[in-house]
């Protein structure tokens, strides 16, 4: 991978992270302002706790792919940023674009989903 291609990668995945966080931080802000859990109808009442377990949900999902964007931006710095955890081939330029933290090629992602689909069918 050429510098080109590092700067780039570096700053889309910087940009995303910024963006990630700023959206985990604005819902937590709206979050504190419900005032619905007080609420003396059981129905509304039901309604916010539902509506926080979900948001909750995707709060933490936002938590985990912060977590994968620093891993491929250490990655990034020490080199092996592109390549599959795998079988150390070469990610190809346009799965990393549509997918900036993949850690596998297409052949290990497809036999890893393949494997994951047996095991779950059995």
């Amino acid at each position: 991978m050429c510098a080109k291609h590092k700067k780039y990668f570096s700053q889309r995945l910087t940009s995303w992270r910024k963006e990630i966080v700023k959206s985990n931080n604005d819902n937590v802000v709206l979050n504190n302002l419900d005032d619905n859990v007080s609420s003396a109808d059981i129905v509304d009442q039901a309604s916010s706790q539902t509506e926080k377990t979900v948001e909750l949900r995707a709060s933490n999902r936002r938590r985990k792919l912060v977590n994968k964007i620093d891993h491929a931006l250490k990655k990034l710095k020490d080199g092996t940023y592109g390549y599959c955890e795998e079988t150390g081939e070469p990610i190809g330029l346009q799965r990393l674009i549509a997918r900036p933290i993949a850690t596998l090629c297409i052949e290990a992602q497809e036999r890893h989903e393949k494997e994951e689909k047996i095991f779950v069918s059995n």
